[in-house]
């Protein structure tokens, strides 16, 4: 019987160990980069479930607010809503259950906003859920259009690409209008612009505790520019060069970051470190804006204007699908003082599929603590042990 020769059966051996080697990495599951943040549990210091009372500082009580005094202690505010006629069940919803938890005692107004005619029913049965005025107002077409620098060709092509990593409303041009106009327009519509204040309702929202202060002079008397519930991670496939740009912008403005921002929780690495190097160093923590009360002049001021047209020019409200929560989330956390942004803990409120639950007698409806009720992998998305860990409870 013939013998192989050495160098062949060497040979051999070392393509038999190439082979399995290739086999192996190939099929091969590679481990993913995981922080404390990945896993799939409620947090372990829930705050919400310590007794929740008002925040500190001076509170204006419901005297004298009746909805036709001329001498009310009513600041320039407004409740604000993006709302569709065909929207209108939901709208009214979000509606009884704001006017009966705090806006009948205070009767500030309400401004719908829609890119078409409010119906004649929509004005009809919304009125009637309020004593308070209702504005009904257009949003200009110039306001809402697609930017004439969009190439429509490099959007289909970009849609049917977010379509592909499962990006929810990537490929709905309306939805992209819809993500500008909030991150930087609606602030500019004419019914706005003698007001400083405003809170931001949407359909099919709930709100769950009596509040009995008048929470648009409670940001004011207080120093407050932004008020949020909910603090959560965007999909960073969704926004992957909204962080490089912003840097970008911070080279040609270093002097807009104020020395007392919340850089830390805007960049963090460590809760969630796979989100971080996919948003190309963006942690993607953000206040979801569903719920936003806020003093426009901030975003009126010339370091958030500036930055909101740098980003609109780069065009990642339409190749990518930025969203005006990250990017309200981003200039908020590097151009303002960190002590000037409130998580109202005492505003118990649902946005399907999660929860700001306050643990208050105040409360109904609401689980003290809840965050979300939905599947165990959307603990995942809670960003509020970051915000409580570089900023504090306020």
């Amino acid at each position: 019987m013939a013998t192989i020769p050495k160098p062949l059966r060497a040979l051999a051996i070392v393509s038999a160990f190439l082979f399995f080697f290739l086999v192996f990495q190939m099929f091969r599951v590679t481990p993913s980069i995981q922080g404390p943040g990945d896993l799939e549990k409620e947090w372990s210091k829930e705050p919400m479930l310590e007794e929740t009372d008002e925040p500190p500082g001076i509170k204006w009580r419901s005297d004298g607010y009746e909805p036709n005094n001329p001498n009310s202690p009513r600041i320039n505010a407004t409740l604000l809503a993006l709302v569709r006629n065909e929207e209108l069940d939901g709208m009214i919803s979000a509606m009884q259950d704001l006017e009966r938890t705090w806006n009948h005692k205070f009767n500030y107004p309400w401004t719908f906003f829609n890119d078409e005619e409010f119906s004649p029913d929509f004005i009809r049965l919304t009125q009637m859920e309020t004593k308070a005025k209702c504005n009904y107002e257009v949003i200009p077409k110039e306001h809402w259009a697609v930017p004439h620098w969009i190439n429509s060709d490099l959007f289909d092509e970009s849609a049917r690409i977010l379509e592909e990593q499962d990006i929810q409303y990537g490929p709905m041009v309306s939805y992209h209008q819809m993500c500008r106009w909030n991150s930087g327009m609606f602030y500019k519509h004419p019914a706005l612009k003698e007001i400083r204040y405003y809170w931001r309702v949407e359909p099919k929202v709930h709100f769950f505790c009596d509040v009995d202060y008048d929470i648009f002079r409670w940001m004011q008397d207080n120093n407050k520019t932004y008020g949020f519930t909910i603090n959560l991670y965007d999909a960073p496939q969704s926004i992957p060069s909204l962080w490089p740009e912003t840097q970008k912008f911070l080279a040609a403005h270093p002097e807009y970051e104020h020395p007392n921002n919340a850089r830390e929780w805007v960049v963090d690495s460590a809760r969630r470190p796979e989100n971080n190097i996919k948003a190309n160093g963006f942690s993607t923590c953000h206040f979801w804006s569903n719920f936003e009360i806020a003093d426009m002049e901030f975003w009126r001021s010339k370091p958030y204007e500036d930055y909101f047209e740098h980003l609109d020019r780069a065009g990642g409200f339409f190749y990518e699908r930025w969203g005006d929560a990250p990017v309200h989330s981003i200039a908020l956390g590097l151009f303002e003082d960190k002590s000037k942004i409130h998580w109202f803990r005492d505003i118990g409120y649902q946005h399907i599929p999660y929860f700001n639950c306050p643990n208050s007698d105040k409360c109904k409806g609401c689980v003290k603590g809840r965050f979300t009720d939905g599947e165990r992998f959307l603990f995942k998305e809670d960003c509020r042990p970051n915000w409580v860990k570089y900023v504090g409870m306020d």
